[in-house]
């Protein structure tokens, strides 16, 4: 990080203070490691899971009203070990996805504080019909309207929609998150960990450019509203077990949709590509999918 990335007031920026949610998730210890790098003033909120709106009010009044400059909400839930999970605990899903979103996002737009969310590509599914990736334009068609995705791919559909109405919000869509630590969030670690998978074509994210990209949004005062936050371009299944066969002594087995849903899962699953030419057109760098995964696995950490 250098200063070139804040606006341009730098007394301005360290003025105001950042709310971080969810700062102990797999994303949001990665906004907590980046915001604290930049040395930016963060109150990194607790917890969310039986937070009102009333906490929030409670909390604003008792601190005398103070000059928040965001509210970044990399809270919610995901289901472990997978989204299989979502599809049992519905109450909770819908919470963390879609009541605590609401909530946050209510908040906000009382008290006039900018908001970034993060979403998830994963309301799409395949490419739009000319064949290019989705692009932020695009309406949603792996979600509840469609009757056609997991509980967890609705929920963040919905919340789309919620956090939408505030004029002041980003919305940063990940997209299978991956980096260069072993993790069991890790996209990388989890195909490492099975002998079949499944052979896809997906846009994905890598966790670090995905938060370097998300913070430079709001530092540089882009526009609001919704940003494909992944790295250029797509890549297959296949392409990334040669790539991880360099830090591993196994075979893994391709194998397709139907063999997939029989043996390993519940839920249906988002493979789509997605298109990052807005996030680009604001000047912010990525790096293409084959380099950010080379990257990863040049510096793999197990």
């Amino acid at each position: 990080w250098s200063s070139d990335v804040y606006s341009s007031d730098l007394k301005n920026f360290y003025k105001y203070m950042i709310i971080l949610f969810g700062s102990t998730g797999y994303i949001g210890t990665e906004f907590k490691k980046q915001l604290d790098l930049i040395k930016k003033p963060v109150f990194y909120w607790p917890n969310t899971s039986k937070t009102t709106f009333e906490d929030l009010e409670r909390w604003y009044e008792d601190l005398n009203y103070p000059l928040i400059g965001a509210a970044i909400n990399a809270a919610g839930f995901t289901g472990k070990p997978n989204v299989d999970a979502c599809e049992s605990l519905k109450e909770d899903t819908i919470h963390g996805n879609i009541v605590w979103p609401q909530i946050l996002t209510d908040w906000c737009m009382l008290n006039d504080i900018p908001l970034g969310h993060v979403s998830s590509g994963c309301i799409y599914g395949g490419k739009r019909e000319d064949g290019k990736g989705f692009t932020e334009e695009d309406e949603p068609n792996f979600c509840f309207k469609y009757n056609n995705s997991s509980f967890y791919s609705g929920t963040k559909a919905v919340a789309e929609k919620i956090v939408g109405r505030w004029k002041k919000s980003y919305i940063w869509r990940l997209r299978i998150p991956f980096e260069e630590n072993d993790n069991a969030r890790n996209y990388l670690s989890k195909l490492l960990k099975y002998d079949k998978v499944l052979q896809a074509e997906n846009s994905i994210s890598n966790k670090q450019e995905f938060v370097t990209a998300c913070l430079e949004l709001l530092l540089k005062n882009s526009p609001y509203g919704i940003y494909n936050v992944v790295n250029t371009g797509s890549i297959t299944t296949d392409k990334i077990i040669e790539k991880l066969k360099t830090i591993c002594d196994k075979e893994f087995e391709l194998i397709d949709e139907t063999q997939f849903y029989t043996g390993q899962s519940r839920a249906p699953r988002s493979n789509c590509v997605m298109d990052n030419s807005k996030l680009l057109a604001q000047g912010i760098k990525m790096r293409t999918v084959e380099e950010a995964i080379d990257h990863c696995v040049n510096n793999w950490k197990a």
